[in-house]
């Protein structure tokens, strides 16, 4: 038997000591708190980009450098909280995007994971840098596929990993409203598939390049099935929220511990994909036309279709995480409410471990 504890995680020089990536999530849910409890823990933690400027007194009226200074100050801060692996997640659909990558390389960040849409310039704002580790998240094997060939031909780079993304995940989702609960898009089946293309890339750079499962892994045995489907690794984030290290609200936690499987659904984003959410009031309220169109204050993400949006999505977003749930709402993974009381990052960890090893004696 193989304790998870024994398996770990490379990506290039990098060496974790559990297989498992914190996923990041935005707005304010995953920032230094949660990512350095992780990182800590021999895990590699991950702090979001996305609306991470929340905070600063300027937000509302200079968006865009107040989301950087508050981004540079959440990396130094998880520095100075842990020794472990440290990546950020950055949204390609954030209007500033590269600005927000070419930081976090300045930064040092280990790991710049990046999803969204497809980062074919990322490896462009790296410049002279070594240090920072690129893995893009994508959810088939042709955009994993697309990306490399991209990398490969223009920057001379393959990808240092590949996150690939299921249809059971929370947030926004890369899948087509109708390829959610087909069969043909299941994380165990192209899961296979963009190991066969990161082999190609291997094969052609004699880089490894280790797949990392994501979307609905929320336990241990879980984590189990995946290693032997051959993945790496996973990215684990909805298990992760409710944790006491977790930078969202108490109210916003409590969302995921009292929502009930059939609270769980589908939801029409103004950014233009479905998303996963714990339905509540608010969201109930959209549906039933009773929102009314707003005037954008950021323009965040390039794909938001402001013009003719019942609500701001990232308003709707900073309100659930502050635990203002009637003036916004979760995102959520499928699993979410298999929650059931609020645990620090050691304990979930050391759960998390105990179920591994429990699968691997049977």
């Amino acid at each position: 038997m193989v304790s998870l504890r024994e398996i770990g995680l490379k990506i290039g020089h990098l060496s974790a000591k559990l297989p498992i990536i914190q996923g990041g999530m935005g707005i304010g849910v995953s920032l230094s708190g949660l990512a350095s409890a992780v990182a800590d823990q021999g895990g590699i933690g991950v702090i979001s980009a996305a609306g991470i400027g929340m905070s600063e007194p300027d937000f509302m009226t200079n968006y865009l450098e107040a989301n950087i200074r508050a981004f540079r100050k959440e990396i130094r801060k998880a520095r100075e909280l842990t020794r472990g692996i440290l990546g950020v997640n950055i949204m390609v659909a954030l209007s500033n995007f590269g600005d927000m990558a070419k930081s976090a390389i300045e930064e040092g960040v280990d790991i710049i994971f990046s999803g969204a849409g497809l980062p074919l310039n990322l490896p462009s704002f790296l410049k002279e840098s070594k240090l920072t580790k690129l893995v893009p998240i994508v959810s088939s094997a042709r955009a994993a596929g697309i990306i490399a060939k991209k990398w490969l031909d223009k920057y001379q780079y393959a990808p240092d990993a590949i996150v690939v993304e299921g249809p059971m995940a929370g947030g926004h989702l890369g899948f087509k409203s109708d390829q959610i609960t087909d069969p043909d898009y299941k994380l165990e089946k192209i899961i296979s598939e963009v190991i066969g293309e990161a082999k190609k890339i291997e094969d052609k750079t004699a880089k490894p390049v280790p797949v990392i499962a994501a979307g609905g892994i929320y336990t241990g045995e879980d984590i189990y099935k995946f290693i032997q489907l051959g993945a790496s690794g996973v990215q684990m984030a909805t298990r992760f929220v409710t944790t006491e290290e977790c930078d969202a609200s108490l109210e916003f936690k409590n969302t995921y511990i009292n929502c009930r499987k059939e609270d769980i659904g589908i939801i029409k984003s103004p950014v233009g994909m479905p998303g996963r959410a714990i339905i509540n009031e608010f969201i109930n309220d959209v549906n039933a036309g009773s929102k009314k169109p707003y005037k954008c204050p950021y323009h965040c993400i390039v794909t938001c279709n402001h013009e003719s949006s019942p609500y701001c999505i990232a308003l709707a977003l900073i309100n659930a995480k502050k635990g203002r749930m009637k003036h916004g709402f979760a995102f959520a993974g499928e699993n979410a409410y298999k929650a059931e009381k609020i645990v620090s990052v050691k304990d979930l960890v050391n759960s998390l471990v105990e179920e591994y090893d429990n699968v691997c004696v049977i």
